[in-house]
């Protein structure tokens, strides 16, 4: 790993199993202090992108998580998170507080275990909103990471939309062949 570089790998955000915060995990496996602030929980229009990913009706109601995740007490990545309104109305999901154990594991726990991801990342230019969320610089790109988490029947439990700076990025995936 690079001098600033953090490897992020996807399995461990997906394990209901996993102990506490996956990201204060990651970040001080590398020596380094990762924090999060919820910013804004509760129902939502979906977005065009979202309905689909979801399998609701444009324009449905979703339940919207979104956070910003510090790295070393800077902001590293926007993650908005989206959840079918039957799974995650009057539920931790829907609110700002903290969720002990995490969202993965309250999913669990509600009887909604992922057992695949999909997960699609691409290179683009940031919103004004994103640059300034995100203190880049002009011409500064950023990663876009899409998952979808699916249950055992295939239905969508989960959407992830991150934002993150380009700079210092490693994505690791491992994939199990046969």
């Amino acid at each position: 790993m690079g001098e600033g570089e953090m490897v992020s790998a996807s399995a461990r955000y997906l394990a209901p199993s996993a102990p506490g915060d996956a990201w204060e995990a990651e970040a001080a496996a590398a020596g380094r202090r990762g924090t999060q602030k919820v910013v804004r929980a509760g129902e939502v229009a979906a977005l065009d992108r979202v309905a689909d990913l979801l399998g609701v009706e444009r324009g449905g109601q979703v339940v919207e998580r979104r956070r910003i995740m510090y790295l070393d007490g800077e902001p590293c990545e926007l993650t908005d998170t989206y959840y079918p309104v039957g799974i995650a109305r009057g539920t931790g999901l829907a609110g700002t507080a903290k969720i002990r154990g995490g969202a993965v594991r309250l999913l669990a726990e509600l009887g909604h275990v992922g057992v695949r991801a999909q997960e699609d990342v691409v290179a683009r230019m940031p919103s004004g909103s994103e640059r300034a969320a995100l203190s880049l610089k002009d011409g500064e790109p950023v990663l876009e990471l899409t998952r979808l988490t699916l249950d055992a029947a295939g239905r969508p439990i989960q959407a992830d939309v991150m934002v993150m700076p380009s700079r210092g990025q490693r994505l690791r995936y491992e994939i199990r062949i046969g």
